[in-house]
């Protein structure tokens, strides 16, 4: 449970920290990969701010979470929440008349991240969780 719950971190860690960079230094081929388009000010701000700084501080908080038990739990249970009700939202707007369908690579990614988050959580009380990470 210890390596699972090192390689969730990490593997989090690095992901969210990478799209966060990449939102806020190279936010035009960001934006070109996840199809937005941008009208204003404004909407660059939110790119560094939601994409940018949000992801760049989760991956933060998943490398203190390595360390800091209380931090670890607070992290899975985050990105569990995080990652369920992102994928959650794709499959309730794919109901939606004319909208694709729900299922692609960030959905994938989204639904494993949340199953493998329910599993540490469910295990945690049965390993010594996070104190010896």
């Amino acid at each position: 449970m210890v390596w699972l719950l090192r390689f969730y971190f990490i593997f989090m860690g690095l992901i969210y920290f990478a799209i966060g960079v990449w939102a806020i230094f190279s936010h035009i081929s960001f934006i070109e990969a996840v199809g937005l388009n941008i009208a204003s000010d404004i909407g660059l701000s939110e790119i560094g701010g939601i994409y940018g700084g949000l992801n760049i501080c989760i991956g933060i908080m998943c490398f203190v979470g390595m360390f800091k038990q209380n931090i670890g739990i607070f992290a899975v249970k985050f990105l569990t929440f995080l990652t369920g009700s992102i994928a959650f939202g794709r499959i309730l707007f794919s109901f939606m008349p004319s909208m694709p369908t729900f299922l692609n690579s960030f959905f994938i990614f989204e639904v494993c991240a949340f199953f493998v988050g329910i599993f540490i959580l469910a295990n945690k009380n049965k390993s010594e969780y996070i104190t010896k990470v």
